[in-house]
């Protein structure tokens, strides 16, 4: 409880690179910086996910870049992160997978809005996310990946995804393995 009282004094002016902070109900306690959250005991704070599709229906995924604090390297879901002050999760992924991806969602909506997760990597660094869950398309041909973010991207069928989650959960990350299952056979219905 001190580290999160430490932190919400330390509250920063800028919102550019912060995560909000939550309490088990959903109701916001503050801000932190986002690269200081995430160590051992990383407070319960906002987030997104998203899955996106192409006209074909096979679906994006991504492998988060090589020095990523958590889970670097691993296989995930098209997009994800963090929740500005005073922004919807919505804003926050037209935002965030533009800047990952170079091209901006279509047809996004909330699937799983309630979504909440908590996993440790191998380095002992803790993820604990409310984490709603989106799905929508996007143009594969104006795909322009952040290295800095991804280090590649795979164009996979939605039901290789969750029989991949199911039998070798260990090749993706943790929150999208428990996101494949909840989503079902097909959450673009």
């Amino acid at each position: 409880m001190q580290g999160l009282l430490d932190l919400l004094r330390g509250q920063p002016e800028d919102t550019e690179d912060v995560v909000v902070l939550v309490d088990d109900r959903g109701e916001e306690l503050g801000t932190a910086p986002r690269l200081g959250v995430h160590d051992r005991n990383t407070p319960l704070h906002k987030a997104f996910s998203t899955h996106l599709r192409r006209p074909d229906g096979k679906v994006l995924i991504t492998r988060r870049a090589l020095h990523k604090t958590t889970w670097p390297g691993a296989w995930t879901n098209s997009a994800c992160g963090h929740v500005r002050p005073g922004e919807s999760p919505v804003e926050a992924a037209l935002r965030r997978v533009t800047e990952e991806l170079g091209v901006a969602p279509t047809g996004l909506r909330v699937v799983l809005p309630d979504f909440r997760y908590r996993a440790v990597d191998a380095s002992g660094v803790v993820e604990n996310e409310l984490c709603p869950v989106m799905v929508g398309e996007v143009d594969p041909d104006a795909i322009r990946l952040d290295p800095a973010e991804v280090c590649e991207m795979d164009w996979v069928p939605w039901s290789e995804l969750r029989r991949t989650a199911a039998t070798l959960p260990r090749l993706l990350s943790p929150w999208s393995v428990l996101q494949f299952e909840a989503l079902g056979e097909d959450p673009w219905q």
